[in-house]
């Protein structure tokens, strides 16, 4: 398992790379269901951290296929 570094690390990757490559996306990254917490004050946990990476690289993956410049690219970011 990821330590709680190694996944924020990936995430600002990921990110990082939404802003450079897709940053028509950057919109959507406060609208996802991950990102909108369900309690007054949500405990951050590894377990969290890990599915809203996921959600992202998912968000990229499936967009980059699509994007006319990445049609014959592979999308997906992964460490």
């Amino acid at each position: 398992m990821k330590t709680e570094n190694e996944i924020s690390n990936a995430i600002l990757k990921t990110t990082l790379e939404i802003q450079k490559k897709f940053p028509e996306l950057s919109k959507y990254l406060t609208e996802m269901p991950v990102t909108i917490p369900d309690a007054v004050n949500p405990e951050i946990t590894t377990g969290n951290l890990e599915e809203y990476s996921e959600s992202l690289n998912t968000l990229v993956t499936k967009y980059s296929k699509n994007h006319p410049e990445n049609k014959n690219k592979e999308g997906s970011i992964t460490d």
